[in-house]
């Protein structure tokens, strides 16, 4: 029950929810949802506590994150659910079966640095030693500080990573995926302030099916369309969350005649953020949050 409830008051007005932020709700009209991807990737360690708290100083009002699983059934932020020898070290060699953190317990995640390499693709991300986190510590340490320094509290976009080739290989069936995520949601109290994300459709199904209805968005990387994509699920999502390069203004009319908010990723070039926004977006997923500082 406190789960429908908690997608109800999400699918309530933006106003509601959302954060204004002067420039959108002074020239477009309404409130507008910038999310920080995998915290502010472009500034500092992808899906670290480093990263999210540099997008809080910034006034994102959503902070976007990927969940994997570990072995000892940990929900562990990570964009691949095996460690990537970019970004994190010592990892010797690209093979995803040895570093598969599906088959590694947190303890041996932890022991592996994946910040002080960077990020090759991001050159102004700083170098910084960190840890893969658990989501349970990532929602604890956000609360202190966005209490601490009587800041708004934000909203969490959660991903879940996961394909049908993957199920039991490099991360559970999503029946048990969504649970653990779920459990920890719970326990956390996050519940009215957490979307589900994801590319897999049957990990949103997962999740309905468990009779909770969390926010949900649709994650989406092909040409079929926007029809199409939303007939793979049964249900209309709260979110369509297309490749920012799928968006025109007829999908953000359909989306809108659908009553569902448009929201694409990932804008890293503020003349494709003008362009989103005059298309009408609800929101923009971004390395860069910064860029949002142009604006005002």
């Amino acid at each position: 029950m406190y789960c429908l409830f908690a997608a109800m008051k999400f699918l309530l007005p933006l106003a509601f929810f959302i954060l204004p932020f002067s420039i959108f709700s002074s020239a477009q009209n309404q409130n507008f949802d910038i999310q920080g991807h995998r915290g502010a990737r472009g500034l500092f360690p992808e899906n670290s506590i480093y990263g999210f708290i540099e997008a809080l100083k910034i006034g994102v009002n959503t902070l976007e994150l990927d969940v994997v699983i570990t072995k000892d059934s940990q929900v562990l932020l990570s964009h691949e659910p095996w460690l990537n020898e970019s970004i994190c070290s010592p990892v010797e060699s690209s093979d995803k079966a040895r570093y598969n953190i599906f088959n590694m317990t947190y303890d041996e995640v932890i022991q592996f640095d994946c910040g002080s390499k960077g990020n090759p693709k991001f050159p102004q991300q700083q170098k910084i030693a960190t840890q893969k986190p658990l989501l349970k510590d990532v929602f604890d340490a956000v609360e202190k500080y966005v209490l601490e320094n009587n800041l708004p509290k934000p909203f969490y976009n959660i991903e879940t990573k996961g394909t049908p080739d993957g199920d039991n290989v490099f991360h559970p069936t999503p029946e048990v995926f969504m649970e653990l995520v779920y459990n920890v949601v719970k326990e956390k109290n996050m519940l009215d302030r957490t979307i589900i994300q994801s590319f897999d459709p049957r990990t949103l199904i997962a999740l309905k099916e468990m009779n909770c209805f969390l926010p949900q968005a649709l994650l989406v990387f092909n040409a079929d369309g926007v029809k199409k994509n939303l007939r793979r699920l049964a249900y209309k999502p709260a979110i369509y969350s297309p490749n920012y390069i799928l968006v025109n203004k007829k999908v953000v009319k359909y989306c809108h005649k659908q009553g569902i908010k448009i929201i694409p990723w990932t804008v890293n070039d503020i003349e494709k953020m003008k362009e989103m926004i005059h298309l009408g977006v609800d929101g923009i997923i971004t390395d860069y949050p910064d860029l949002f500082e142009q604006f005002k």
